[in-house]
């Protein structure tokens, strides 16, 4: 982060100076809301959850950071500790993120839809980073505090690609009130955070508030469903629309899709009819329109179409999605990460892709479906084939219901209480040449390898 006064932060964040005798000369290097973590010269937000109240920990952050914003004044017994008092602290760190953003007008894109954000955002991060210094999202921190930790972290960087996920109506809006997006990415939409949004047109709606901040929309032109709602809002907001996918019709198409080992060589042709040959080395279908995604959002900014190829065809993955081990002879598909219907659709076709010898799905509980639960766990023990899977080992409570329909389908499988169970399973059979790990990051599924 680029040093910035005390003066500046009591402007943005609309806050009260207290144990702050002379405010001229003061800057601070950074901001941390972790009183573990933080560093010397830092601003330390007291951030209030549900849990925990980080005002109790201002002593330990006295004498390392050099001030902190609070909501109510504690006692600081450090002379020349600030604090500023603000109404609330993590609209505050909001408004000094967005103070942040204005001040560097850089072009910003941001992502979001239910599958494919993480890596199609790292993948778009590798490919403009080509062009320019990129500061992308770390990790998942793609909510209402990590996102404005991500912009305050913007020093030299020329460009921004930022993360945005959302669990309820109103959470994309907030987060693009921060981060003024220029473009815009939606990877796809499926039954994600069913608890919060309803149905999937809730998840279509929200994840589409996007388009009332970003001037040009990347968007999946596969996904007939998404593209209706791009069409209709689009009626009104008249941006610009730029497709990608593996149809005839879309400005960034992927074609002429073949296997090279554990990867996919993929033909990519841009609008203006330049093509390139790109290998895919992250695994599965799916990451073939999360590397078109990124490559329209790379053309769309100026990046060389021979760049273009290079950052996509060098890019290794993101750990615990679709992540490839050997172990004793097996291949093991760790994707740890998260799941719904779609990502699990997704995994599972790669599982069967990749099969040599026997296949093995230990599949973990799907998690915040709400009342949809029992529904697409059922599903997807219906769609699994069972002559291209030999045997599924369902991981908790929701998975009873996997288990079930699979078995009435013909299919092999058992069930484990949890993850450590699973991994009991597992280690007992005899034959297992390729394994799916995947659930719900509830289910802690690389308890699975022990």
């Amino acid at each position: 982060m680029t040093p910035i006064s005390l003066d500046a932060v009591l402007r943005a964040v609309d806050g009260k100076a207290v144990n702050c005798p002379d405010a001229r000369g003061v800057y601070f290097t950074g901001v941390s809301t972790d009183s573990r973590a933080v560093k010397a010269g830092e601003l330390f937000f007291a951030l209030v959850g549900d849990k925990y109240d980080a005002h109790d920990f201002i002593a330990s952050v006295v004498g390392v950071a050099a001030g902190a914003v609070v909501s109510r004044v504690v006692d600081c017994p450090k002379e020349g500790f600030f604090l500023i008092v603000v109404d609330d602290t993590l609209k505050a760190l909001q408004r000094l993120a967005a103070h942040v953003r204005q001040i560097r007008p850089i072009p910003v894109v941001a992502l979001t839809g239910t599958n494919g954000k993480t890596t199609t955002k790292e993948m778009t991060a590798a490919v403009l980073g080509k062009k320019y210094p990129v500061l992308k999202t770390e990790g998942n921190l793609n909510n209402q505090i990590g996102l404005p930790l991500t912009l305050l972290r913007l020093d030299n960087e020329d460009a921004a690609v930022l993360e945005m996920g959302a669990s309820k109506q109103g959470d994309i809006a907030e987060l693009c009130e921060i981060a003024a997006p220029d473009i815009a990415i939606v990877t796809n939409i499926g039954p994600g955070h069913l608890e919060g949004f309803r149905s999937i047109e809730g998840v279509r709606a929200a994840k589409l508030e996007i388009m009332n901040y970003a001037r040009t929309i990347i968007v999946n032109g596969d996904d007939d469903f998404l593209m209706e709602g791009v069409l209709e809002r689009n009626k009104t907001l008249k941006r610009e629309i730029i497709t990608f996918g593996k149809g005839k019709d879309v400005s960034c198409r992927g074609h002429s899709i073949r296997e090279n080992g554990s990867a996919l060589q993929v033909a990519i042709r841009f609008s203006n009819g330049v093509e390139i040959d790109a290998t895919i080395r992250s695994g599965g279908m799916h990451n073939v329109s999360n590397a078109l995604a990124a490559a329209a959002a790379g053309f769309a900014m100026g990046v060389d179409t021979g760049d273009i190829r290079q950052a996509l065809s060098s890019f290794e993955g993101v750990p615990m999605r679709l992540e490839h081990r050997e172990i004793n002879g097996s291949l093991i598909i760790c994707d740890y990460y998260n799941a719904n219907p779609a990502s699990m659709a997704n995994a599972v076709a790669e599982l069967i892709r990749l099969k040599k010898g026997t296949a093995v799905a230990v599949l973990g509980d799907m998690l915040e479906l709400g009342e949809y639960a029992e529904r697409y766990h059922r599903e997807l023990g219906r769609s699994i084939p069972p002559g291209d899977v030999d045997l599924l080992i369902a991981v908790g409570e929701l998975m009873k219901f996997t288990y079930e329909d699979f078995r009435a389908s013909g299919g092999a499988a058992v069930h484990a209480a949890d993850a450590v169970e699973a991994g009991t399973i597992l280690r007992q059979l005899k034959s297992k040449d390729t394994v799916l790990i995947k659930g719900s990051r509830g289910l802690k599924m690389e308890k699975v390898l022990g």
